[in-house]
C-alpha cells in the first residue's frame, strides 16, 4: 500500500508538510514574506505555512510524473491574471520560489538532476527523485 496515493491530495500534503518542517534543509527564507507567488498575484503570500505546503505539493508532483523541471512546475501553479475590462489570461507563476524549494531538496538528498533521457540534448531535463526521496514520501502516514 503507497500512502501517496492512498490518501486524500490534501490530507498527504499536509502531512509532509509537516514532515518537512522538521527537516534542517527546508528553511523558509526571510524574503518570502515580502513576495508574490505570481505575476497574477495582487497581495503578497498572507498563509504562515505557505512555503512547506508548496514544498510538499512539488516533491508529490515529482513523485507523481518521475521528472518533472522548473517550467512544467511554473505552468502547473500559474493562474489567471485579472486585467480590468480585458479578457483575463493565464500567468505563469514566478520561478524563484519554485527553484529555491528544488535547491533545498537537492541539499536535502531527496531529488537530482535527471541524466540521460531520451531526446534530450544538452540541457537540464529536470528533477527525479532519489530512493531518499521516494522512502521518506512513502513512509508518511
Amino acid at each position: 500500500m503507497n500512502p501517496v496515493y492512498e490518501l486524500d491530495t490534501q490530507e498527504y500534503n499536509l502531512k509532509l508538510a509537516e514532515a518537512l518542517k522538521k527537516i534542517d534543509e527546508f528553511k523558509e527564507p526571510e524574503w518570502v514574506a515580502f513576495v508574490k507567488s505570481s505575476p497574477a498575484k495582487e497581495r503578497p503570500i498572507e498563509d504562515v505555512d505557505f512555503w512547506y505546503k508548496r514544498s510538499a505539493s512539488i516533491l508529490r508532483q515529482i513523485y507523481k510524473k518521475k521528472i518533472v523541471g522548473v517550467n512544467r512546475l511554473r505552468t502547473k501553479y500559474g493562474s489567471k491574471k485579472d486585467r480590468g475590462f480585458q479578457p483575463e489570461k493565464f500567468v505563469k507563476a514566478g520561478g524563484k520560489i519554485i527553484r529555491t524549494i528544488l535547491q533545498q531538496s537537492d541539499q536535502a538528498g531527496f531529488t537530482e538532476l535527471a541524466k540521460d533521457v531520451k531526446g534530450v540534448r544538452d540541457k537540464k531535463p529536470g528533477r527525479q527523485l532519489t530512493q531518499k526521496g521516494k522512502e521518506f514520501m512513502e513512509d508518511i502516514k
